[in-house]
């Protein structure tokens, strides 16, 4: 579950960014909207526990991540949290069987091989484990970044612009395994996005619009 109260951050010397009150059961899925600078990947950082609200009443999960001293926080964002990032950002010196292996290494959770398994098959990685990042196309790194995300079974799922960069074909399949692992994992899923073949791809998830700064 996520709820948030009159939710403030200001940036030092530029924008302040407020955002409408919502509050999102457990399982529920979410397509955060706006336009460029509206806050859309700010949001997700401050649900993420990466940032501290300047104001206002956040809670994730039962946790009011911004309450918890930094090492709590992070232990806390790997237990909960997985977050696809725009891009994909994976370790570019490691190969994705070793990137897979980095996440239990960075959360220090107790890998689950057969729901690692479950992940490379589901998602078609397995003639790509000894690949490294730079071999990869858009679409195939986006799918070891969601096996990423998903690998701590995580009870929020935070998706940053997932089909920005991929043709008609790889963003249907994103958003397909994106809504489907979540639904199986029964993770809150909450996809920001512009692009308007993600939104169509989730037409009963429920908006919440932001319209930037004030």
């Amino acid at each position: 579950m996520i709820e948030s109260r009159e939710l403030v951050l200001s940036w030092p010397g530029g924008a302040t960014l407020r955002y409408p009150d919502i509050r999102l059961e457990a399982g529920e899925t979410l397509l955060l909207r706006g336009p460029s600078g509206s806050g859309k990947s700010t949001w997700l950082a401050l649900v993420a526990g990466l940032l501290t609200p300047t104001g206002g009443w956040l809670t994730v999960h039962g946790v009011q991540p911004n309450t918890l001293p930094q090492a709590a926080r992070d232990a806390w964002r790997s237990r909960t949290v997985g977050f696809l990032p725009q891009g994909a950002r994976l370790s570019p010196a490691l190969t994705v069987a070793d990137n897979l292996k980095l996440v239990a290494f960075a959360s220090g959770h107790t890998p689950d091989p057969a729901h690692e398994q479950r992940l490379i098959d589901r998602l078609g990685l397995q003639t790509l484990l000894g690949l490294r990042p730079h071999q990869l196309s858009g679409g195939q790194a986006l799918r070891v970044a969601l096996a990423r995300a998903l690998l701590p079974q995580p009870a929020v799922l935070l998706a940053d612009e997932p089909t920005a960069s991929l043709d008609d074909d790889n963003a249907r399949q994103a958003m397909c395994l994106l809504h489907e692992q979540a639904a199986q994992q029964g993770s809150t899923l909450v996809v920001a996005t512009h692009d308007q073949r993600a939104v169509q791809a989730l037409p009963d998830a429920r908006t919440l619009w932001l319209e930037g700064g004030a």
